[in-house]
């Protein structure tokens, strides 16, 4: 079977939904109905504001089927000695098909959002690993954070 490598585009978004909720799953285990009815209600309408602007999604595609997908979504702030130039990138949603994995499909699109994010003059790439993915963002060059400061959440809801 053939694998065709490309960016996601508008006529992706509801397959893009699909796999972030297939992501989900398999980071988060069951989620709630509520809460996957909620996330699908906010998917469509935010990929479709934020696809190909600020957000950024290669995709495996194989006889016609989305089977992997990463995201980058790029983050603008004040510059500081870190990024210099105040632009960097998120990275999530790494997720391929299990039907597909171990033949180098993450590999492959986790470079292309690294060369988007030269493309784009970014001065760094973020991303929170899983034990899954850890290894391999290890072997494209990622280095554990190794910050003096603490990441923190405060979580806003109801």
């Amino acid at each position: 079977m053939d694998i065709l490598y490309r960016s996601a585009n508008k006529s992706d978004i509801d397959a893009l939904a699909e796999l972030r909720i297939a992501y989900l799953h398999a980071d988060f285990g069951a989620i709630e109905s509520a809460s996957e009815d909620a996330i699908l209600a906010q998917l469509p309408g935010y990929l479709n504001g934020h696809l190909q602007n600020d957000l950024f999604a290669p995709v495996a595609e194989c006889s016609g089927k989305l089977v992997g997908t990463c995201w980058l979504l790029v983050v603008e702030k004040p510059a500081s000695v870190a990024f210099p130039h105040g632009r960097t990138g998120a990275i999530f949603n790494v997720y391929v098909d299990p039907d597909y994995r171990r033949r180098g499909v993450a590999r492959k699109l986790m470079l292309m959002l690294i060369d988007k994010a030269k493309e784009l003059h970014l001065d760094r790439l973020e991303l929170r690993a899983t034990s899954m993915g850890h290894e391999l963002y290890r072997s494209i060059g990622f280095m554990d954070d190794e910050s003096s400061h603490t990441a923190m959440n405060y979580m806003l809801g109801e």
